[in-house]
């Protein structure tokens, strides 16, 4: 088995990594501009939400208040009706810095749990590949399978969510390839 302290750099360094490639692929590469429309009217509609003063959170529009009001028919008739809204309020404010510095830790926390799940499945010495694979798959599923509830649930957009999946194998083949590199011979 492979102590958790012995792989210290190949935690923060496939955290910094992923990281680095994340920003590549959000603000160079163009495949997720897209991802958000625009609202028509957006002044308009944005002035008419300011005046509830809706603190910062989730939302959903119609929302019934219990289960039993799901079966009403003033409910159904509002949500027959639309528009059907789920949208997340968000401050004035924007720390891109903070936003960054949390991302940074999450890759970090991701890294920690790929790194914790491979030191448990190989042994030291293991080749590249068979490490590669276990980080890989550990990292993935972190980055990514999170993203399809909100597909499956709340209508957020299939082929953004299948760029999200794409962007979190690179992450994961990222990660994979840093463990894979800096595995302990022994």
């Amino acid at each position: 088995m492979v102590s958790l302290g012995s792989l210290w750099l190949p935690i923060v360094l496939s955290a910094f990594l992923a990281f680095l490639v994340s920003n590549v692929l959000h603000m160079v590469l163009p495949h997720h501009r897209g991802d958000y429309r625009r609202v028509p009217s957006e002044d308009e509609v944005q002035a008419a939400l300011r005046k509830f003063q809706l603190p910062p959170g989730d939302y959903l529009l119609p929302r019934p208040p219990n289960m039993a009001a799901m079966k009403d028919p003033a409910f159904l008739e509002k949500r027959r009706q639309g528009p059907v809204v789920v949208m997340t309020v968000m401050t004035g404010e924007f720390n891109m810095g903070l936003i960054m510095a949390q991302w940074f830790a999450f890759c970090l926390v991701v890294s920690v749990f790929a790194g914790y799940l491979a030191s448990l499945a190989i042994a030291p010495g293991a080749p590249y590949l068979k490490v590669s694979q276990v980080a890989s798959c550990a990292a993935f599923m972190a980055y990514g399978l999170a993203a399809v509830p909100a597909s499956i649930w709340y209508g957020k957009s299939w082929a953004t969510t299948a760029k999200t999946l794409v962007d979190a194998l690179v992450y994961g083949f990222v990660t994979g390839g840093t463990f894979g590199w800096l595995w302990p011979s022994s």
